[in-house]
């Protein structure tokens, strides 16, 4: 059983966090229009989101910036709700939407969240006509918009891909302990087994949300593209010895964690890593 990690040819978890179309209130309702730009004069648009720490805040700025630039008349509504993961935002959404008060567009992931979610609840409508209109088909990535649709309707604007099954680390730490950057799971083990020796935090990890990303990746860089797939599709068997093998590997990471990791936010604990506080982030 090959244990290439990080840095081998595997498929790589694309996370996509999306803006989605409202329809124009609750589920059984006819959706209104949201293709088109808002009517000018006095008109307000709200955008539901959890974007609120660090660079996502910047982003939505930036956003934010240029819609008020191109509709002055239009008062944007920042509706952003603060949480890990947007786990407090989505309770604040689905709240909103069981009464039939959606914002006009709101944030969400692609795959399942939305199509399972949101398209199987009759809570958004289907944007092809502003995709064609666009041209975004052109220049979106066919992996992606499938994503994003069912039966042939997209329901969803990308406006960013979070890419996981990525191992940061700090050169410096390692250079100073004389550990190579591994690239299988033993050789990441052995080199922070060899940090914590030293006094080092080998890895440094945030709230509960940045723990189920890990455990992701883990299964991911122990059984390879292929079986971690399986694990959704059923051709793995959640039961066999390899996934035992890389629920181990995930118990014995936590091993090597930063204490106060459920009092930090993704971006703490990246900053760990930045500072030379901790050796490796995923």
């Amino acid at each position: 059983m090959s244990k290439k990690f990080w840095y081998s040819l595997m498929a790589v978890l694309i996370l996509t966090a999306v803006v989605l179309s409202a329809c124009g209130g609750a589920a059984t309702q006819a959706p209104a229009e949201a293709t088109q730009p808002p009517a000018q004069g006095g008109k307000e648009v709200e955008v539901f989101s959890w974007w609120t720490g660090g660079g996502e805040a910047a982003g939505l700025e930036a956003m934010i910036k240029v819609f008020n630039t191109k509709y002055p008349d239009i008062k944007f509504i920042n509706a952003a709700v603060a949480g890990g993961a947007g786990t407090n935002a989505r309770a604040v959404l689905a709240t909103r939407l069981q009464s039939g008060d959606p914002p006009d567009s709101w944030q969400g992931h692609a795959g399942q969240e939305l199509i399972g979610t949101y398209v199987a609840g009759g809570q958004i409508q289907p944007l092809n006509d502003l995709y064609e209109s666009e041209g975004w088909l052109k220049v979106m990535p066919e992996t992606l918009i499938p994503l994003i649709s069912q039966d042939g309707k997209i329901y969803s604007v990308p406006v960013n891909i979070h890419r996981a099954n990525v191992l940061w680390y700090n050169p410096k730490i390692l250079e100073e302990n004389k550990i190579a950057v591994p690239t299988t799971v033993d050789e990441w083990f052995a080199a922070m087994d060899k940090l914590k020796a030293a006094g080092v935090t080998p890895l440094a990890l945030g709230e509960q949300w940045t723990k189920m990303h890990l455990l992701e990746t883990v299964l991911l860089g122990t059984l390879g593209a292929e079986k971690y797939n399986g694990l959704w599709n059923g051709t793995t068997d959640w039961g066999s010895a390899e996934v035992k093998t890389a629920l181990e590997n995930f118990q014995k990471a936590m091993t090597y964690a930063n204490t106060d990791s459920a009092s930090l936010s993704w971006q703490d604990a990246a900053q760990l890593v930045v500072n030379g506080d901790a050796a490796f982030n995923v």
